[in-house]
């Protein structure tokens, strides 16, 4: 067993720290202790340093499960510029013979990232088997509960493939779980008495804050206002790359900052680059999907804005969590436009298989269909043995507790009484009132003092839109999906 003073050795003489944050030695010490372990630690906790100082200080081979293909080639470069330069990601971008290379060289790898559908083929799976590993890591762990059931199913069959690894050791890492999602990953990855290290997921240097609007040019208005006014950087999300594409056009014109979408219809070299002046400030906004954000360590920050209102709270905290990284005044921004609420609800349950659909696809005998996501879903739970019943009653259930999540959601914009104790609720945890930040939520302070909260840009004054006429929510809609009627969303 690796005692507390090797980790403390290894951390100042790896990473060049001499103090841990919080959470870390706990979960570290359970690791070392052999414990399986759910690492629940808000985003900027470095959660990535605990299975780097793990590997490090035990010299074994580390298997990390990693959602993002630009995350897992984030990770690794990182790990390079660290000096560590046994780290390689296994991705579908990468050809045969380099995968194969790879694979035919694992004992060389002190870190190898993988994701959940590269580790369910059966050569990779089976050129793990023939390694000892030290540690599995199952990253952005919270994407087992809500993106399993609907979405990349693979997570689903995480458990049953760590049994086929020999039952390693195993750390869950996330920065935002309820009590349902923690139990529900720990049911999935058949881990029932997994240690939890959990810490407040509270980031008190975030104000937060909800406006709203009458019409979509008042929106469009107060959102040119802001990014104008604030300090940069910052992120500004949408559901619909469409949407994304044409605000950012929009801002570049309208306030003069170097802006840049981001989406999942972008090529992965566009993706790249635009990531990549982001970090390196060369550009001063990011207009984003949900495709961004996982796992980007940009501790400056400032604001985070939502242009169309998130499905639950879950993401909403994820991403607001991109902000103030580094302890000091950020903002997030919830922009609210009655109807949005039909536009989001519309969105989710376009993803969800519905009941005709179901039994048209089961009684498909082809195998999976390039780009027809809800074919290819249906076939894996085919594949896995379900029958048209049983998948009929996963996907009622999913679009019950989606509803749910939606309108805790909404209860968060809503609501007259804080924001912050809202949330800290919804996620089974309390705050007294003499231990909310000064600067807390828009239901405390109506009256918003940018100027006093530190988060006015030098530059100069504000630029706004001069476009006219209202939008209705159905119009919207409209602009949010192609002339086919496919859904943008990411």
């Amino acid at each position: 067993m690796i005692s507390t003073e090797q980790l403390y050795q290894t951390l100042q003489k790896r990473f060049g720290f001499s103090h841990f944050r919080a959470g870390q030695l706990e979960a570290l010490t359970a690791l070392t202790a052999g414990q399986n372990t759910l690492a629940v630690l808000p985003t900027g906790a470095g959660k990535t340093l605990i299975y780097e100082l793990y590997g490090a200080a035990t010299q074994q081979l580390v298997l990390i499960v990693s959602p993002l293909i630009s995350l897992m080639q984030d990770q690794v470069t990182t790990l390079n510029v660290k000096g560590e330069k046994r780290a390689a990601a296994l991705t579908s971008l990468m050809t045969y013979p380099e995968k194969n290379w790879v694979l035919q060289h694992l004992t060389a790898y002190r870190f190898l990232f993988v994701s959940p559908e590269m580790l369910s083929q059966d050569a990779v799976l089976s050129a793990l088997q023939n390694v000892s590993l030290g540690l599995l890591v199952v990253d952005e762990a919270h994407c087992i509960s809500t993106w399993g059931p609907d979405f990349r199913p693979e997570y689903l069959l995480l458990g049953q493939i760590r049994h086929q690894l020999n039952d390693p050791l195993t750390l869950m890492t996330t920065a935002t779980a309820t009590q349902h999602v923690k139990t529900d990953i720990k049911q999935k990855l058949q881990l029932p008495d997994a240690t939890e290290v959990v810490l407040p997921i509270d980031r008190q240097n975030i104000f937060l804050d909800v406006a709203q609007f009458e019409t979509q040019t008042d929106k469009d208005d107060r959102l040119i206002e802001l990014v104008t006014t604030l300090k940069k950087p910052g992120v500004v999300y949408f559901s619909s790359k469409k949407k994304a594409n044409e605000t950012a056009e929009l801002l570049a014109l309208k306030t003069h900052c170097r802006v840049a979408a981001y989406h999942a219809g972008l090529d992965p070299e566009t993706r790249f680059k635009v990531q990549q002046q982001f970090m390196q400030d060369q550009l001063d906004v990011i207009c984003a999907t949900s495709a961004f954000g996982m796992g980007i360590d940009k501790n400056n920050v400032r604001f985070v804005i939502h242009y169309h209102v998130p499905s639950d709270l879950e993401a909403y905290w994820q991403e607001i969590g991109r902000a103030g990284r580094d302890g000091k005044q950020s903002i997030a921004i919830l922009l609210y436009q009655p109807g949005d609420e039909q536009i989001a609800q519309f969105l989710s349950d376009a993803t969800v298989p519905q009941e005709n659909e179901i039994h048209y696809y089961f009684q498909q005998m082809a195998p999976q269909i390039a780009g027809d996501e809800k074919a290819n879903l249906i076939w894996f739970y085919k594949q896995h043995h379900y029958q048209e019943r049983q998948v009929q009653e996963l996907f009622e259930r999913r679009r019950e507790q989606r509803m749910v999540a939606f309108r805790k959601m909404m209860g968060y914009l809503r609501t007259p009484t804080c924001k912050r104790q809202y949330v800290q609720h919804y996620f089974d945890q309390v705050s007294q009132p003499d231990e909310l930040p000064a600067d807390c939520c828009s239901s405390d302070q109506p009256d918003i003092d940018l100027t006093a909260l530190g988060l006015i840009s030098t530059n100069d004054s504000v630029t706004v839109s001069q476009n006219e006429g209202p939008a209705s929510w159905q119009a919207i809609l409209t602009q949010l999906f192609n002339a086919d009627g496919k859904t943008d969303a990411v």
